[in-house]
């Protein structure tokens, strides 16, 4: 079903407005955390603050069943095309494996939410992480990283924000970063090599983008917000990190039974009861040596997400300033659920992981946790156990295709365009690759069958806009997921199959009495397996994932 444009609302609404003019279009502003865990906000159990994005929920809507890639490459592909992220061209990581499901940027035959905007007279800019480029490695990639030697470029310039439809970038290619300094910041195409003293990323995107919009023409603007927090390293500023210098020294259990009885406080699954799952580690922490470490490391973490909200408080007013607020669709996710990965793997000097500061003081890799993390000099984890705390109350974490990987919180915001009740929490089953049609259908815009001499792949997602009019929507019959050999399907009725390995038997959830898989009842309904498995081949096939797990 093809829902009205905005040019057609008012007569959906009952309203008489006539004679909308292009510049009344709603403005869309797309904020995407990352690595936020699933009830780190307020408004979604936390005990962090973030009052920013409390008030957004608390006026707008708070979905509970927002679902993403698992990992942030190919989530953000999968935003930004409106496709599964095999079809956008990145079903791993930005490293090109020779297949068209795998070649670590965007596809050619995927058109991107800005390139179709702008034919509806859209202004677009882009604040942020990119990390959808192909960044293929230098022969003195260490120096690089470093800031002691200089390249013009840090992937193919076609495959740059700007040349994806974006008419400015302030931001980063790369998908790790120093947040004091930070690899591969550029501005449109132009490599930045200078930073002021006292510079922090999450400010850095913040002011910017708050600037951009207090100084925009009268055109409607779509603005993706990508920030790097709450990603590793774990850096923050003091000041941040001293609001919560005492809050997780309580320990790994009593901060996720706290955040798990907000939850249901809060019904952020209804009327359901008893869904806390079994914590993922066997740590005590009364016996734990590394206590200091482990609480500084997540006050760490919660000052990262806290400077953030602070950071969306400022784009917030500069939206009110402009007189903008009332008329901009804002949706705020997270790129998957939040991550367990250490630093004992890591290999400093390599990839996107520098081994030095731009002065030259050495970057200690906490592998034993024998630094405290939070400065420039430090790169640091949360590891498992905050992991599992994170997203509470899921089990499991980033880059897994069980509740706690691909299950993150999303909040949607607009005045003049929600009609349900402030407040309002929505179970409908969404995905990040909606938000192309959700775009598409506010602005007016038509998804092309071609562009630029390039075959088009038809959208996957179904516009989200039915469900902020608090209409009946038509929502997908399944979602698929693969990445890394992590396999699942869920359908529209509820049931899930998750797959953590080829090698492995399916397992089977009923969302609807289990909202976080404790009882895989797979041997109880073989048949609901074996139907489900089916749908999930012809998903992975249609999809492009190779190699098709048993069926190469």
């Amino acid at each position: 079903m093809k829902y009205p444009s905005v040019l057609t609302i008012p007569l959906l609404m009952g309203c008489s407005l006539t004679g909308v003019r292009a510049q009344e279009k709603p403005n869309i502003l797309v904020i995407l955390a990352d690595d936020l865990g699933y009830s780190d906000l307020g408004c979604y159990g936390g005990e962090i603050k973030t009052p920013n994005l409390d008030r957004l929920a608390e006026n707008g809507i708070r979905f509970s069943r927002f679902y993403n890639a698992s990992r942030s490459c190919p989530t953000r592909a999968s935003l930004l095309t409106g496709l599964y992220q095999h079809q956008a061209g990145i079903g791993r990581m930005t490293f090109n494996e020779g297949l068209p499901g795998y070649l670590g940027t965007i596809s050619r035959n995927a058109v991107t939410i800005p390139e179709v905007l702008k034919t509806a007279g859209y202004r677009t800019s882009m604040v942020g992480k990119w990390h959808v480029a192909e960044t293929p490695l230098r022969e003195d990639q260490r120096d690089w990283l470093n800031h002691q030697v200089w390249h013009d470029t840090f992937t193919d310039l076609c495959n740059y924000p700007v040349n994806r439809g974006f008419d400015t970038h302030y931001g980063t290619i790369y998908g790790v970063v120093d947040y004091f300094d930070p690899f591969s910041l550029v501005e449109g195409e132009v490599p930045i090599t200078e930073i002021p003293e006292n510079y922090y990323i999450t400010d850095a995107l913040s002011d910017r983008a708050a600037s951009e919009i207090l100084n925009s023409d009268n055109r409607p603007f779509f603005m993706y917000l990508s920030y790097t927090a709450p990603h590793w390293p774990l850096h923050a500023l003091p000041e941040d990190i001293e609001k919560y210098k005492d809050t997780y020294t309580v320990g790994w259990d009593s901060i996720r039974d706290n955040r798990y009885e907000r939850m249901k406080k809060l019904g952020i699954f209804g009327d359901l009861d008893d869904f806390l799952t079994e914590r993922q580690f066997n740590d005590s922490w009364k016996e734990n040596p590394t206590a200091e470490w482990d609480a500084r490391a997540m006050a760490v973490h919660a000052a990262m997400v806290d400077r953030m909200d602070q950071g969306i408080g400022k784009v917030i007013d500069a939206l009110k300033k402009s007189g903008k607020f009332d008329n901009t669709l804002i949706l705020f996710m997270s790129d998957n659920g939040c991550s367990a990965e250490e630093c004992q793997k890591m290999i400093p000097g390599k990839n996107d992981r520098p081994d030095m500061t731009r002065d030259g003081r050495p970057i200690e890799y906490v592998r034993n946790k024998e630094k405290l993390p939070g400065p420039e000099t430090t790169y640091a984890a949360l590891g498992p156990q905050w992991a599992n705390v994170a997203n509470t109350p899921f089990r499991y974490w980033k880059a897994k295709a069980y509740e706690g990987g691909i299950c993150t919180p999303c909040i949607a915001h607009w005045p003049k365009g929600i009609k349900l009740k402030g407040g309002t929490i929505s179970d409908s089953l969404c995905h990040v690759m909606d938000i192309m049609a959700t775009c598409v259908d506010i602005a007016g815009a038509e998804y092309p069958k071609n562009f630029k001499g390039h075959n088009v792949i038809p959208a996957e997602g179904k516009s989200m806009l039915p469900i902020l009019y608090g209409k009946v929507s038509d929502r997908h019959k399944f979602l698929g997921f693969e990445h890394f050999n992590e396999s699942s399907l869920i359908s529209s009725d509820g049931w899930k199959i998750v797959r953590p390995a080829k090698s492995e038997a399916w397992e089977l959830y009923n969302l609807n009495t289990d909202r976080t898989e404790k009882f895989n009842v797979a041997e109880i309904y073989p048949e609901k397996v074996e139907e489900l498995e089916k749908i999930y081949y012809v998903w992975a096939e249609k999809c492009m994932v190779y190699p098709n797990p048993d069926r190469r």
